[in-house]
């Protein structure tokens, strides 16, 4: 662990419940203002890839690949700049989260060179997912 702005934390650790096929260029999303949300164990949400590298509350995201949904296996807490593994590899960092599905389930954004899906990943059901802290910028 690196201790990041506000201390080091744990991994936040779980399980790819549903694997995802599908990419949008048109998508709409919402960059949320929160560089940090908090999850609890056996929540479920979605990880969702994006070639956008604009940080501002608000910041349409419109190219995606969707990845699939994670249930999360124990709480702890998801920050802007984490690295984000699945299935034994690197996908690429936490950049922000899209809530236009909440209550349901939050939409992870994770930033990545081109836009991935989960069959694009080799991804499958019960694949491990981490959320592991980054280098501190």
């Amino acid at each position: 662990m690196n201790p990041g702005e506000d201390g080091a934390k744990r991994i936040v650790r779980g399980r790819l419940v549903k694997v995802l096929t599908h990419r949008r260029h048109d998508r709409g999303m919402t960059l949320e203002g929160f560089t940090s949300r908090c999850v609890r164990r056996g929540e479920v949400h979605e990880l969702v890839t994006t070639d956008h590298t604009e940080t501002a509350a608000g910041a349409r995201i419109d190219r995606v690949g969707f990845l699939g949904f994670v249930e999360i296996g124990c709480g702890g807490v998801i920050d802007r700049g984490d690295e984000v593994w699945a299935g034994g590899r690197r996908v690429g960092t936490v950049l922000g989260f899209d809530a236009c599905h909440v209550p349901n389930h939050y939409n992870i954004l994770v930033s990545v060179p081109e836009p991935l899906t989960g069959p694009g990943l080799g991804l499958a059901p019960e694949a491990e997912v981490r959320f592991a802290q980054g280098e501190p910028s």
